[in-house]
């Protein structure tokens, strides 16, 4: 699956590479800012019981 992505994209090996860099941060980018907190609303991990009476 990898390699046919790599495959699809344009250019010479060194800016394939380049790209697929940038799309593996793009990716880790959208996951942090967007789903992350969207699903940590849903994990019971987050809540704290310290403190409460």
């Amino acid at each position: 699956m990898y390699g046919s992505i790599f495959r699809a994209l344009p250019g010479p090996l060194w800016m394939r590479i380049v790209l697929s860099v940038v799309l593996v941060l793009a990716a880790v980018a959208v996951l942090l800012v967007f789903v992350f907190p969207w699903i940590s609303q849903f994990s019971p991990l987050t809540d704290s019981t310290i403190g409460s009476p």
